[in-house]
């Protein structure tokens, strides 16, 4: 009966984020839609489909030698991202999109994968810390985009705040291990490279 009582009272507590979130959303719809957010936001969205925009930026950073150590950390951060969100919690917590709870014209094609965490967010903001702990400048302006990025998936429909919540710390967390990791990495290439050089 005490495991049943539990349940039951689970389910409450989910039911009432769940409405609060749609309200959050439903805020959004009505007070804070414009034609202009009708065209920019899809296009901030698409623009982190894949991770692409953040991908090219690594790639581009990669070629420049002071930035070079950043780039490999972002490429680093955004797999453990998409491992983690994609191919981890999404599928293990199974939670569906808002726009499936809720009758509403949708601006983009419906995303076809579960709603928890935000890819797009997690991406955005790995990006963000992995220069932040990088200690490039450039974290400011990403940082700022990754914020209208998250912004984005609420004004569309697509994911609860919570997801975009959880999609942040999810990764700034990766953004910092993924520093860690190239940190170590590029101190034993370093160090082999230099004994290469004795010889």
């Amino acid at each position: 009966m005490l495991l049943i009582y539990c349940h039951h009272q689970m389910h409450k507590g989910c039911d009432s984020l769940i409405s609060f979130e749609l309200s959050l959303l439903d805020f959004i719809q009505q007070h804070l839609r414009s034609g202009f957010g009708d065209v920019i936001m899809p296009f901030i969205s698409k623009l982190g489909d894949y991770a692409a925009i953040w991908l090219i930026t690594a790639a581009f950073l990669c070629f420049i030698p002071e930035y070079r150590k950043a780039g490999f950390t972002i490429v680093l951060a955004i797999g453990m991202t998409a491992v983690c969100s994609n191919l981890i919690l999404k599928p293990w917590v199974a939670r569906v999109r808002p726009c499936d709870v809720t009758a509403i014209q949708l601006l983009v094609p419906r995303p076809n994968d579960f709603s928890f965490p935000s890819g797009h967010t997690a991406a955005a903001f790995a990006t963000a810390s992995a220069l932040f702990f990088s200690r490039k400048r450039l974290w400011i302006p990403i940082a700022i985009f990754s914020v209208l990025m998250a912004f984005s998936r609420l004004y569309l429909y697509v994911h609860y705040p919570s997801d975009v919540l959880a999609g942040a710390i999810l990764g700034i967390i990766l953004g910092w291990v993924a520093y860690k990791f190239a940190d170590i990495g590029f101190t034993l290439w370093n160090q082999r490279h230099s004994k290469w050089n004795q010889r």
